[in-house]
């Protein structure tokens, strides 16, 4: 049986990894990875934001997956799959919670500046709480999890203008009716999105070690994007499974690539710095 560590022990792993104080934190996180951990979930947060300190900001995603419901930020649960920490940091007090479907929420300095876009479409474009911890310098903390769930990423395919945009959907209200909004997301399987642990080591930009009882990787957003995306300028489909792999969700991603290259996938890009 793990041995349970104090909110003052994480809070000093979290410094020792590279937590800045004062800067931007978005967190992706398995909370059954880390614990046990004093308090559990709010324990967890609590060290999070001791290694950040009072000007510190931490996000954490927080969209719903009730495409058919119209998201009510005060209300609407977290997505199942982003498990019990982005849940009960949401619900929080102080927190600030984006007023779309693809919620994100912060606590500190910069909350709001980066939950008050607009609904992004899709969900991780520049004008999105993700784009906003870039302009930020902020950092991107997976905490027990890999970078398949690391959203940055979906940041980087939009910059550099991946050719590939399954069909989503969503739920609003409208004048105090329901409207179904359609559009194309950058999505797939993101298991080769462990590509980036490589690219990122072979620079010395990941920092990596122990949080609780988790494995856990450290790096600047601005640093995830750019390398990123000079990878992606050689090869566009670089993130999606070669044909024949057998993987569906890779191989509905290319069936779009032929549309979209007509259309210009790239008018959904903006250059970032």
């Amino acid at each position: 049986m793990k041995n349970e560590l104090s909110v003052a022990d994480v809070t000093s792993q979290l410094r020792r990894l590279g937590v800045r104080p004062g800067g931007v934190l978005l967190v992706h996180t398995s909370f059954r990875a880390v614990r046990p951990v004093e308090r559990g979930p709010l324990g967890l947060i609590e060290a999070l934001r001791a290694a950040l300190g009072p000007e510190g900001t931490l996000v954490m995603p927080s969209w719903s997956d009730r495409d058919d419901e119209p998201f009510d930020a005060l209300v609407t649960p977290s997505a199942h799959d982003l498990g019990v920490l982005p849940q009960t940091f949401w619900r929080l007090p102080g927190v600030v919670r984006s007023d779309h479907f693809h919620a994100f929420a912060a606590l500190g300095p910069q909350a709001r500046f980066i939950t008050s876009d607009p609904l992004p479409l899709p969900p991780h474009i520049p004008a999105s709480p993700v784009g906003r911890v870039h302009d930020l310098d902020g950092q991107v903390l997976l905490l027990g999890v890999g970078h398949d769930a690391n959203t940055t990423l979906h940041l980087a395919e939009v910059v550099a203008g991946v050719p590939y945009r399954t069909p989503s959907y969503c739920t609003v209200l409208e004048n105090g009716r329901r409207k179904r909004i359609d559009y194309g997301e950058n999505n797939h399987c993101c298991s080769r999105f462990a590509l980036a642990d490589d690219w990122l080591r072979a620079r010395g930009l990941q920092l990596e070690g122990q949080v609780g009882h988790a494995h856990a990787r450290l790096a600047k957003s601005r640093d995830v994007v750019s390398v990123t995306v000079e990878h992606l300028s050689t090869d566009r489909l670089l993130f999606l499974h070669p044909v024949g792999a057998g993987c569906g969700e890779c191989e509905e991603a290319r069936q779009t690539v032929e549309t979209l290259d007509a259309a210009g996938a790239g008018s959904l890009t903006r250059n970032i710095g």
